[in-house]
């Protein structure tokens, strides 16, 4: 072959010397207690993401619309209060992300007093006036394995299940 012709088939490669960025870093898994709200958004989130959900729940599946649904892969405690699977769902995680509105308070409070007691790192978001670029950065910096997500019950604050979603949603696919 000619040297014209075959260099006008073989044009040079340019190599950047630039790496691409790292993708957003998720947790291998998600944990939460199952209520309704804010502990629901984050396993559905774990769902969409394709990312291995879980944690502990109270005996019978206990929840305040009835029992936990099945689709939700949760052990059961041995018990039917509350405290108890909040406290293990943060000594099994490596981080605690809590979402509320307005207030921390009641279980909520809870899981951010376990945080500091079993020395886990924690980050409070309030929906109203936080980015999902926050939880982005946290998450890139702190890179916990399993994550335990955290945040009223849908009683208290009617529609923080979804809006938690979307939230969450939103900060798993952001960038930095």
């Amino acid at each position: 072959m000619p040297r014209q012709q075959f260099e006008r088939q073989c044009r040079p490669i340019r190599y950047s010397l630039k790496t691409p960025p790292d993708p957003p870093f998720l947790p291998q898994r998600i944990v939460s207690g199952g209520q309704t709200g804010v502990d629901r958004a984050g396993l559905e989130a774990a769902i969409a993401y394709r990312i291995q959900h879980g944690g502990w729940c109270p005996k019978g599946r206990l929840s305040e619309d009835g029992s936990i649904p099945s689709r939700y892969e949760l052990v059961e405690m041995e018990t039917a209060e509350y405290p108890p699977r909040t406290e293990q769902n943060v000594i099994d995680s490596d981080a605690t992300l809590i979402l509320y509105e307005q207030a921390v308070k009641g279980g909520t409070q809870l899981t951010h007093r376990l945080t500091r007691r079993w020395q886990k790192p924690c980050l409070c978001v309030q929906l109203e006036i936080a980015s999902p670029v926050e939880i982005r950065r946290w998450l890139d910096q702190v890179r916990p394995n399993t994550l335990n997500i955290a945040g009223p019950r849908e009683s208290n604050y009617p529609g923080i299940g979804e809006r938690a979603l979307a939230f969450l949603l939103e900060a798993f696919a952001a960038k930095s």
